[in-house]
C-alpha cells in the first residue's frame, strides 16, 4: 500500500475478516502493530518538518 487511505482501506478489510473468523486475532493484530509503526513513521516525519518549520509532502499522507 502506497497511502494513508490505501492502509486505512486494507484495515477495515482485516477488521471484518477478523469479525466473520477469516483471520485469527493473532494474524490481526500483527497486521495492525505494522500499521502503527506506519502511521508512527510518518509522524516523525511531520515532526521534523515541523521542527524546521518546512512543509513537507510525504506521498504516503497523500490521497
Amino acid at each position: 500500500m502506497k497511502t494513508i487511505t490505501e492502509l486505512r482501506d486494507e484495515l477495515s478489510v482485516v477488521f471484518d475478516d477478523l469479525q466473520s473468523g477469516a483471520i485469527k486475532h493473532k494474524e490481526a493484530g500483527e497486521l495492525a502493530n505494522v500499521a502503527g509503526k506506519m502511521i508512527n513513521s510518518a509522524k516523525v516525519q511531520l515532526e521534523y518538518y515541523a521542527l524546521r518549520k518546512e512543509t513537507p509532502t510525504i506521498p504516503f499522507l497523500e490521497n
